[in-house]
């Protein structure tokens, strides 16, 4: 631990004014946005699942990559001939 960094913390965090001490408490309390934002989409999450009375969603994931490369593949083929029309 370094004491002496701790130490002159702590005589810069008295040298401060009143307001300015709040500021920083506001500042070290403040949840970082990650975490905010974390909780808006688990309260997302939840509205969306009582909407659907908790029932899955029923997806076929490979039948969505399939599909996706195929995009892909289609504008990579777009891109490198763009003569021929497919």
């Amino acid at each position: 631990m370094n004491i002496q960094l701790v130490e002159s913390l702590v005589s810069a965090i008295q040298a401060l004014s009143p307001e300015e001490r709040e500021l920083l408490n506001e500042k070290l309390t403040e949840k970082s946005s990650w975490q905010s934002l974390r909780l808006q989409i688990l309260a997302s999450t939840q509205g969306i699942q009582q909407r659907r009375r908790s029932q899955l969603l029923e997806t076929d994931i490979d039948n969505i990559i399939y599909q996706m490369r195929e995009e892909r593949d289609q504008q990579l083929m777009v891109g490198l001939f763009p003569s021929e029309e497919k």
